[in-house]
């Protein structure tokens, strides 16, 4: 999905002369010094160190003058259309060369500050009338839009006494998506952890096409056994349907204060954005049609329902600049918005978190209200560090009620999930590492079972 961009060449204009001494320079000039400090014992050795500065002064400046800027080169920065978050995005600058002589130069890009780049400068010699490149690497470590500033260049003069420096103009925006590359990759691991169950050459599940018999499995429903079968071969043997297509997921994203907590490099709502991603590519590919929700106070964003690839890549338009506030959400009104634009039966997944018995209550009354129309799965994004702090035996008396309070917000939680359970609704509560493998396999388990 990524395309290659070529930008346009970028002519060097003409600017005020900006001259920066060369070290073959400095080095002369200092030897001409070296010559005037002698001048104390012999005068003579003043006038010549005096002369030797003024020839060597009055030759760079002749040597910058010969170094025209305006058409010996030009410049061209590639990069790709879109960046993603998290992983290296290469950058090259392309220098070509118009004259018939080689040309020396030091370029310094200037990508956007809050991108990691271990090298953005380099010098080269560029051939006559050829290209040479620099190459160097973005670590993009926030979702959004980003802009490129201008290139730096220095130009060695011929005699290699002065460079002649400018800024050439390559202000540019680039945007950072979610890295749809690893959320491909978690899939794949889905896949591999074996959680389709029969999946083979279709998906097969609890719908209402019976497809085939097979033998009978701790886990399935006995509503489901063939019992004039299971008695002509002697064991139990249960129906199998092929899963249905076309079925309606909504994803659901708070975007509250809660969900602007960093774990390690990314923020919740990034861990939930490459859950979401994931579970978009895997429902779009099994023929599903799949929305998008996302809210804070309000409903920031709603995309309905639909199926296809270029719903995909709608879905992922509408996630690459998705940003949390240090505001409370209100699932009120995200679910009565829900209630309003999504009249269809759907699994409707909420990626967000609670961690006190007042967000948890008013989460619970809110998902109750969606069964039976809709089937809620709630997926909570929980602190890892909160887990961790239960377990070591504590050391002080600060330590002990600091763990008292971390049980109690892990028990409220909890309860809140074990009770959306026992209303028919669905809970998963993983470490944010396991979130994306963890919640396509619930979704492709809701599928198999019939669910909706």
């Amino acid at each position: 999905m990524v395309l290659r961009v070529e930008k346009t060449p970028t002519p060097v204009l003409h600017s005020t002369m900006n001259i920066v001494f060369t070290a073959r320079f400095l080095m002369a000039f200092a030897g001409g010094l070296g010559l005037f400090s002698l001048g104390w014992s012999n005068p003579s050795f003043l006038w010549a160190g005096m002369a030797f500065d003024v020839v060597l002064l009055a030759a760079a400046l002749l040597d910058a003058a010969r170094t025209p800027l305006r058409g010996s080169f030009t410049l061209r920065r590639r990069c790709a259309e879109r960046f993603a978050i998290g992983s290296g995005n290469g950058v090259t600058i392309e220098v070509q060369n118009h004259r018939p002589v080689p040309l020396t130069l030091w370029v310094k890009d200037e990508p956007p500050p809050q991108m990691q780049t271990p090298r953005r400068e380099g010098q080269f010699t560029v051939p006559p009338r050829g290209t040479a490149t620099l190459h160097y690497e973005l670590l993009a470590p926030a979702r959004g839009c980003f802009e490129f500033g201008n290139i730096a260049v220095r130009l060695r003069s011929p005699w290699g006494l002065v460079w002649r420096q400018t800024s050439v103009p390559a202000v540019e925006s680039v945007k950072v998506y979610p890295d749809f590359r690893a959320a491909q990759r978690q899939v794949i691991e889905a896949y591999r952890l074996g959680r389709q169950g029969e999946r083979r050459q279709r998906l097969r599940g609890q719908g209402r096409e019976f497809e085939s018999l097979r033998e009978f499995v701790t886990g399935d429903e006995l509503r489901h056994v063939a019992w004039a079968a299971s008695a002509r071969r002697g064991k139990l043997v249960t129906r199998q349907y092929q899963i249905e297509r076309s079925q309606s997921i909504l994803l659901m994203l708070d975007c509250g204060r809660l969900m602007t907590a960093r774990l390690g490099d990314l923020t919740k709502l990034d861990y939930a954005v490459n859950a979401a991603l994931a579970l978009a590519y895997v429902a779009v590919a099994g023929g599903d049609q799949v929305g998008l929700l996302t809210f804070t106070r309000r409903v920031e964003d709603f995309l309905p329902p639909r199926p296809g690839a270029s719903q995909l890549g709608v879905i992922l338009e509408h996630l690459h600049d998705l940003q949390p506030q240090m505001i409370e959400p209100s699932y009120a009104r995200a679910f009565a918005y829900l209630g309003r634009h999504c009249r269809r039966r759907s699994l409707v997944v909420l990626l967000t978190d609670v961690v006190d018995a007042d967000a948890s209550a008013d989460l619970l009354a809110h998902t109750a209200a969606l069964i039976p129309r809709h089937l809620p799965l709630i997926v909570t994004i929980g602190d890892r560090d909160l887990r961790a702090f239960v377990k070591p035996p504590p050391a002080s008396l600060d330590e002990v009620y600091a763990q008292s309070v971390a049980e109690e917000l892990l028990t409220q939680r909890e309860q809140a999930l074990n009770r959306i359970v026992e209303l028919g609704g669905l809970a998963l509560d993983v470490p944010t590492g396991q979130l994306s493998v963890a919640l396509v396999n619930r979704y492709l388990e809701v599928k198999m079972r019939g669910r909706l």
